[in-house]
């Protein structure tokens, strides 16, 4: 199963540990991590379900390249990494 792991700054606001899920899409692997904590769900996707925009997706260190319909493709042995971009300055 395709493993998600996401950036250590969602730790501040709730548990956000590294998890096994199924799924051959990235949204079928999103959808059932948010199913075991439905509370990140709101700080991955927007309203319509896309990424969104300060969120960055990669899988196997490649950049996500369907941020709306989430239909990037997952294998077994992928990691798919979760993160917040940050901004300041």
């Amino acid at each position: 199963m395709p493993t998600i792991a996401f950036t250590p700054q969602l730790e501040r606001f709730l548990a956000a540990p590294s998890v096994e899920v199924p799924g051959t899409t990235l949204g079928e692997s999103l959808a059932a991590a948010f199913a075991s904590r439905p509370a990140l769900r709101g700080y991955v996707l927007d309203d319509q379900g896309a990424l969104r925009q300060h969120v960055a997706v990669y899988i196997n260190g490649r950049s996500a390249t369907d941020r709306v319909r989430l239909t990037d493709p997952v294998g077994p042995r992928d990691e798919i990494y979760v993160l917040q971009a940050l901004s300041g300055g």
